[in-house]
Parts: structure tokens; C-alpha cells; sequence
């Protein structure tokens, strides 16, 4: 039986090879960044709007960025890996972090499979900071909302303002307006929202670390 994913390995083999297009031969894993946040937000798009054609399209195109980016890890002299190794990986990883699934934990919620996650990645990595492994680069928001995230999950004993208080019954569609309401008045006055939110951010980093250090 035929495997399409076979296939595209094959695809991309030759297209990477000599002999096959000088574009894609060209290209590097920083080159490629900017197809995959393009291709990522393009997925988004789609699923926001429920276009299943476009989805598929789309997961396509991620699809490729994965097998493009294993195809030239091929080509490492130090560290090669390739697309099985990839798939590997990630197959083992989700056996090990769903013990609930392939072993005899139990859990009684999806919250406490979350904190499970979080803990395992935390002793596989052998992180002892909040922070470890969080991108910082990533958008203000996301960044802001995952070191909160991190800060809630972990127990950390660190607390942070909430100059405006809202109230247990907001709905994420009031919330929005809430926050659309901030940046519109942000830009008003000249602020730039990213950058204030991260300023905002790495200074929560900044406490973070030193909370920790003590």
C-alpha cells in the first residue's frame, strides 16, 4: 500500500537533490522562517473563517515546511536527522506525556492532564525556571500569556497588578471590546501596544528571575 507521505518524501528528496530546482536548494532553516509563520497564520485564517478547503490547503503547506526543513537536516555533518526521526520524537513524546492514555495514571479532569504535561516537561527538560523554554521573541501577547500561564500552573508565589478588575461573568466577546477599547486609546495617545506589553513582559521576566533567585 502506497503512502502519500512517502511520497512527498520523495518529492522533496529530489527537489533538494542535485539536479532538481535551484530555489529550494538555495534555502536554508532561516530562510524558511518566514513561509512558516506566513503558512501558520494563514491556517489560522481558515479556521477562523470554517473554510475546510482552505484548511486542508493550508495544513498542506505546513505540512511541506516540516518535511522541507527535515529534508535539509539531512544534509547536517554534525547532527542529521530526518523526517522518521522527527516523527519518532513527537510519537514518543505524546506516549510519554499521556500516561493516563498509555500507562496506569489517572486523572480527573483536562485540567489536571495540563498540569501533568507541564510537570513531566519540566522534569524531562530539567527545567528549574518558570521561564525555561518560553520564546521570548514570540508576540507580546502570547508571551505575556503563557508566562502567566507558566506563573499559574507552577504554583509560583508571585503575584502581579490587575489595576482594572473585571468581573467572573465577563464573556471573551466583552472581554475583546475591553481589550480593543485599551488599544484604541493606547494608539490615541501615541503608545504603542506591543511594545508597551512588552516592556510590561520582560519586566515580569526580570521579576520572575529574581523572585527565583531568592
Amino acid at each position: 500500500m502506497s503512502s502519500e507521505l512517502l511520497r512527498l518524501r520523495e518529492v522533496m528528496d529530489r527537489l533538494r537533490s542535485p539536479g532538481g530546482c535551484p530555489w529550494d536548494a538555495e534555502q536554508d532553516h532561516l530562510s524558511l522562517l518566514k513561509y512558516l509563520l506566513e503558512e501558520s497564520y494563514e491556517f489560522i485564517e481558515a479556521v477562523e473563517e470554517n473554510d475546510r478547503t482552505a484548511m486542508q490547503e493550508e495544513l498542506g503547506d505546513l505540512l511541506l515546511q516540516v518535511y522541507f526543513h527535515s529534508r535539509m537536516a539531512e544534509e547536517d555533518l554534525d547532527a542529521p536527522f530526518n523526517i522518521e526521526d522527527v516523527a519518532k520524537g513527537v510519537a514518543d513524546k505524546l506516549i510519554r506525556r499521556h500516561p493516563h492514555v498509555f500507562g496506569g495514571t489517572k486523572v480527573g479532569s483536562s485540567a489536571e492532564v495540563l498540569e501533568n504535561w507541564e510537570s513531566q516537561k519540566a522534569a524531562e527538560k530539567g527545567r528549574s525556571s518558570v521561564i525555561d523554554g518560553v520564546p521570548l521573541a514570540q508576540p507580546s501577547l502570547s508571551l505575556a500569556t503563557k508566562i502567566i500561564y507558566r506563573i499559574n500552573k507552577l504554583d509560583t508565589q508571585l503575584t502581579i497588578s490587575k489595576p482594572i478588575s473585571i468581573s467572573d461573568e465577563i464573556t471573551q466577546d466583552q472581554f475583546g471590546e475591553l481589550l480593543l477599547g485599551l488599544i484604541a486609546q493606547a494608539v490615541e495617545k501615541g503608545i504603542d501596544p506591543e511594545a508597551a506589553l512588552r516592556v510590561a513582559a520582560k519586566s515580569l521576566v526580570e521579576r520572575i528571575k529574581t523572585h527565583e533567585a531568592r
